[in-house]
């Protein structure tokens, strides 16, 4: 919806300062039932004057002289929607101000806090000469934020300003997108516990193709694509031979099997005796079973050479979220980076709720070494972990530590890598260090430790050390 955007507030009227029951649209009025598959809503910002005698909470009150920019969205209702996220033009201007929101919750007459986003979010990204990055639909974005089912939305951004310089511009194309994570019928997924049972909502999806053609050399498991679309058998079938095609979940494997299980999945290519270093495999939430629409990404895969690395990230989308809802959480988070940024797919390899159940991330097979869009110049021989949250100032749940103990105990170990060492990557460029130097880095590092960036925030970061150790010993180190 693109309704009416008021471009400036010229007088303080009872109507403004009656804020927020004010609205662009009639308060009363009905909200928007959200898509069962999922939507997205992208309205522009406008330009907004100055901050400086504005009242709180009114657009538009100053006439200071130089101002700093300011564009934004007046409070208005809008199709219901649980993510927001600041998109604009050009991938390789950055955004120099602050980002604030706030939201009305679905039935309530209430409205949040103003909220930050955070603005340095470009280094989760592709290289800078990727494949991926080159295809011009790639956009500058903010980290997006969880704000659960809201149907009204205000919006302020502001440019950086500095006495010793002029101020700074805001990019061009600024955006506001609204993502809904779709609604759907329960299936039987991992719980907050991962691996009690319990139910989520998985979001509906085209009809599969009914013909039953199939070309491929995967014996029966074709007749098991009913009800699949065909990008969601596609995907699918990359976990084979770790779960049948269309599980919802990979099961978890003590070590003994978590070998076998590589061994036989490697087609004579390992032995036992030459991976003694396999962890036990944690239980993995499959992109079915958190309910990917797989005809947002681009078909096919992209690999990388091994994995020698695992990078720690946390979302920075907020920790207001129940684990329950963590499936739509990552739902909302994938649009947001194939829809509103441009990316082929989901960036991270896996995400980590804040109960530690492990998800699958970017397509292509939760065993094999799939090329990210996670750590900016690093993507190369390495994978992404994500937990869900914002952990600078909030410490991160023991779960969700220990649930990256085990992935990468599993992961790792599929490749021989040892968590408590180091090893040497290529940079494939960034803001710490120049493309093509060969930087040494923990097997398991955080991002900061590739880029100059907050991530994973300093209190999940300081639990890095302690998951290196843990990590090693669940692999028999």
């Amino acid at each position: 919806m693109r309704g009416f955007l008021a471009s400036s507030i010229g007088v303080a009227t009872a109507a403004a300062l009656a804020l927020p029951l004010a609205l662009s649209t009639p308060a009363q009025a009905e909200s928007v039932p959200a898509d069962p598959a999922g939507s997205t809503e992208s309205l522009p910002l406008v330009p907004l004057a100055p901050s400086g005698a504005r009242i709180p909470g009114v657009p538009g009150m100053s006439a200071a002289p130089d101002p700093a920019e300011t564009r934004g969205l007046a409070a208005r209702e809008v199709k219901t929607f649980s993510l927001v996220g600041v998109v604009w033009d050009d991938v390789s201007t950055p955004l120099v101000g602050s980002v604030q929101v706030r939201t009305r919750a679905v039935g309530s007459r209430q409205w949040s806090h103003w909220q930050d986003l955070d603005t340095h979010n470009g280094e989760h990204a592709a290289d800078p000469d990727a494949t991926e990055r080159g295809t011009g639909r790639v956009r500058g974005s903010t980290a997006p934020l969880w704000v659960g089912a809201s149907d009204a939305v205000e919006v302020r951004v502001q440019a950086e300003t500095s006495p010793t310089r002029s101020a700074t511009r805001l990019p061009s194309g600024m955006r506001i997108e609204l993502v809904d994570p779709g609604s759907a019928a329960p299936v039987a997924v991992l719980d907050g516990k991962n691996g009690t049972g319990g139910t989520t909502t998985r979001p509906a999806q085209r009809p599969a193709d009914d013909s039953g053609d199939s070309d491929d050399d995967k014996g029966d498991t074709a007749a098991q694509t009913g009800g699949m679309t065909m990008e969601t058998a596609e995907s699918s079938s990359a976990n084979l031979p770790h779960a049948p095609l269309g599980a919802l979940e990979i099961p978890a494997l003590n070590k003994a099997d978590s070998t076998a299980d590589a061994v036989f999945a490697s087609d004579g290519e390992l032995t036992a005796a030459a991976a003694p270093y396999i962890g036990p495999r944690p239980k993995i939430v499959t992109r079915r079973g958190w309910g990917a629409d797989e005809s947002l990404r681009e078909t096919g895969f992209v690999y990388t050479s091994t994995v020698k690395a695992a990078f720690v990230h946390h979302t920075a989308s907020g920790n207001n979220y129940a684990c329950k809802d963590a499936p739509a959480v990552i739902r909302s988070l994938y649009r947001y980076h194939v829809v509103s940024s441009g990316w082929r797919d989901f960036g991270y390899n896996f995400a980590v709720d804040k109960c530690g159940t492990v998800y699958e991330g970017r397509a292509g097979g939760v065993a094999k070494p799939v090329l990210g869009a996670h750590t900016m110049g690093f993507n190369a021989d390495s994978m992404g972990i994500a937990v869900i949250g914002t952990y600078t100032s909030t410490a991160p749940p023991a779960p969700a530590v220990d649930a990256v103990a085990r992935l990468t105990a599993w992961k790792l170990g599929l490749f021989g890598a040892d968590p408590r060492a180091k090893t040497t990557l290529k940079s494939g460029g960034g803001n710490r260090y120049p493309k093509g130097s060969n930087v040494k880095l923990n097997v398991i590092s955080g991002h900061r430790d590739g880029f100059a960036t907050e991530c994973p925030g300093r209190l999940l970061y300081n639990q890095l050390p302690p998951t290196r150790t843990t990590s090693a010993k669940l692999q028999g180190r």
